[in-house]
C-alpha cells in the first residue's frame, strides 16, 4: 500500500517514495534544553515517533537523526542567572527530555546530535558558503545573502520582495539586507565560545541542522519535521543554507509540520499561566493518556490541551483496555473450534486491518486509525459477551487472530503495549503459572466434593486480589 504524506513544501499529498530503496532516512529538529519540555514539545516527539513506528511496520529500515540545540542565547542566559557553566544546564535539561519521553513511549533516535560536539562540521559549511558567494563576514560576525538563493520562500509560501517592502530597517544595520541571518557570531563576554577563521565565537542558530543533517543523512535526505513554528525562519533557513552549500536540490524531498497547541483555545505562554511542562502533566495522568490524547487528533490539525480532554483520552484509553482484558480471558478459555459466529468475524478482521492501514499511509492519520481501534474493540466485547452467556466455546483461531490485530495497532499507535502481545506469542509470568495452579488444585478440590478446601483456596486468591468466575466453559481469573 503506497504511503502519501503532505509535503509542506508542494503544499499537497504526494507518494513517499525513498531516495534509497528500502530505507527512510529523517531529521527531526529536537530541543533546546535549557528548561523542562513542555506540551508542545512532546507533541512533534510523539507524532514522528508514530511515523517512524509506521515506517518500520511497513519494512522500512529508518535512519532517526534529532539533535539538541545546546549553544543557544537561552541556555547562556540560564547559567549565568543561576550561576552554573552552559554544559551543567544542558546535560540537566536533556536528561529531563530523555525521562519524560521515555515514560511517554518514545523510541529513541538512531543519532542525538549536538551543536557543541559539530563545531568543526558547522565551520566548514560556513566557509563553504562564503567561498560560494552567498555568505559573507562583518567584524567577525558571519551572515548568509538571502537575495543571492533564488528559491528563498518557497517553503514558507513568502516572497522576498513582499517581506523587504513591509519590513522596519534600522538605517545603523551592518548587514547587506535585513532578512540576512547569521551563521557565526563573534562571541561576547561572558559567552562560551569557539576558534574559526572569523575569530571565536559560535554559531548562529539555523546552520546548526544543515551540519548535522547533512553529516548524518547526506546532501539529500527522505524527512525533515518539526511544529509549524519552525516552517520560517529555521526551516527556510535550512534549505537555503543546505543547497547553497552543496548544490544538490532537494535538500530535503518531503517536509512534515505537526499543527500548534492551545490551551483551553488559547495560545500556550508562560505570561498567560497556562504553560504547562510534561512532567507537571505526568502528576495528574499516566503517561499513556497524555500519548493517547495526542495522537487522537491528526498530527497536522490544531490541537487543543486541556483537563477534560485529557480525562476524555483516559476514558477512551480505558475501554480499549477493557477490551484487551475480554480478549485475555477469552484466551485461557479452552477451545471450541470454529463456529458460524467466529466464521463472519474473520472477514470483519481483515476489514479493519484494511481500515487501519489505509489510514496510516494516508499521512500518517492517527485519529482514523484509532477509530478503528474502538471498532476491533467493540467486536471484541461483543464476541466476549457472547461466550460468557451462551454455551458455546470459544474459537481459538479467531481470538488468536484477535490478539494478534490488537497487539500490531497498539505497537504501531504506542499504547497498551505490555500487555498487548498475544498470549501464544509470550510465556507465561512466574506469577501467573503460580495462579493457574492453584486455580487447578481448587478445581480438584470441586471434582472431589472436598469444598471446604476449594473455598480456602478460593478466598486465598481473593485475598491476593484475584477473582474467579466459574463459567459454563470454565473457570476464568483476573486480577483486581
Amino acid at each position: 500500500m503506497a504511503i502519501k504524506v503532505y509535503n509542506t513544501l508542494t503544499k499537497k499529498k504526494e507518494e513517499f517514495v525513498p531516495l534509497h530503496p528500502g530505507k527512510a532516512y529523517m531529521y527531526v529538529c529536537g530541543v533546546t534544553p535549557y528548561n523542562h519540555p513542555h506540551i508542545g514539545n512532546a507533541r512533534p516527539f510523539v507524532t514522528w515517533d508514530v511515523i517512524r513506528r509506521f515506517l518500520e511496520h511497513e519494512g522500512y529500515d529508518v535512519l532517526h537523526v534529532q539533535n539538541f540545540t545546546d549553544v543557544d542565547d537561552k541556555i547562556i542566559n540560564t547559567a549565568n542567572k543561576e550561576g552554573v557553566q552552559w554544559s551543567d544546564i544542558c546535560g540537566r535539561y536533556i536528561d529531563a527530555y530523555f525521562e519524560v519521553m521515555d515514560k511517554l513511549n518514545v523510541r529513541r533516535a538512531h543519532v542525538y546530535p549536538r551543536v557543541s560536539e559539530h563545531m568543526q562540521e558547522i565551520i566548514n559549511v560556513v566557509q563553504a558558503l562564503i567561498d560560494k558567494g552567498y555568505a559573507y563576514e562583518l567584524d567577525g560576525d558571519v551572515y548568509y545573502s538571502v537575495e543571492k538563493f533564488d528559491r528563498y520562500g518557497e517553503l514558507s509560501g513568502r516572497k522576498l520582495e513582499d517581506m523587504m517592502a513591509g519590513a522596519r530597517v534600522d538605517v545603523n544595520d551592518k548587514k547587506h539586507n535585513p532578512f540576512d541571518f547569521a551563521l557565526w557570531k563573534a562571541a561576547k563576554p561572558g559567552e562560551p565560545y569557539w576558534e574559526s577563521p572569523w575569530g571565536n565565537g559560535r554559531p548562529g542558530w539555523h546552520i546548526e541542522c544543515s551540519a548535522m543533517s547533512m553529516k548524518y543523512l547526506g546532501e539529500s535526505f527522505d524527512f525533515h519535521g518539526g511544529g509549524s513554528d519552525l516552517i520560517f525562519p529555521h526551516h527556510e533557513n535550512e534549505i537555503a543554507q543546505s543547497e547553497g552549500c552543496t548544490g544538490v536540490h532537494p535538500f530535503v524531498r518531503y517536509w512534515l509540520h505537526n499543527g500548534f497547541i492551545t490551551v483551553n483555545e488559547e495560545k500556550m505562554s508562560k505570561s498567560l499561566g497556562n504553560f504547562f511542562t510534561v512532567a507537571d502533566i505526568l502528576e495528574h495522568f499516566e503517561p499513556e493518556t497524555l500519548r493517547f490524547f495526542i495522537l487522537s487528533t491528526h498530527y497536522r490539525s490544531p490541537l487543543d490541551f486541556s483537563d477534560e480532554r485529557l480525562k476524555e483520552a483516559q476514558r477512551s484509553l480505558a475501554r480499549l483496555k477493557t477490551a484487551q482484558d475480554n480478549l485475555k480471558e477469552l484466551a485461557q478459555l479452552i477451545s471450541g473450534g470454529p463456529t458460524e459466529t467466529s466464521k463472519a468475524l474473520y472477514a470483519k478482521l481483515e476489514e479493519l486491518r484494511s481500515g487501519f492501514m489505509e489510514a496510516m499511509s494516508d499521512d500518517f492519520n492517527t485519529a482514523l486509525a484509532i477509530s478503528f481501534m474502538f471498532e476491533l474493540a467493540k467486536e471484541i466485547n461483543i464476541y466476549h459477551q457472547h461466550i460468557s452467556t451462551g454455551s458455546e466455546k470459544p474459537d481459538g483461531k479467531l481470538v488468536e487472530n484477535m490478539e494478534k490485530l490488537f497487539a500490531e495497532f497498539c505497537g504501531i499507535i504506542g499504547v497498551l503495549e505490555t500487555s498487548a502481545q498475544p498470549a501464544a506469542e509470550k510465556d507465561a509470568s512466574l506469577e501467573d503459572k503460580l495462579i493457574e495452579t492453584v486455580v487447578s488444585l481448587r478445581q480438584e478440590a470441586r471434582a472431589a466434593k472436598n469444598y471446604a478446601q476449594a473455598d480456602a483456596l478460593r478466598n486465598a486468591l481473593t485475598g491476593l486480589g484475584i477473582v474467579l468466575e466459574d463459567t459454563p466453559q470454565g473457570v476464568r481469573w483476573k486480577k483486581q
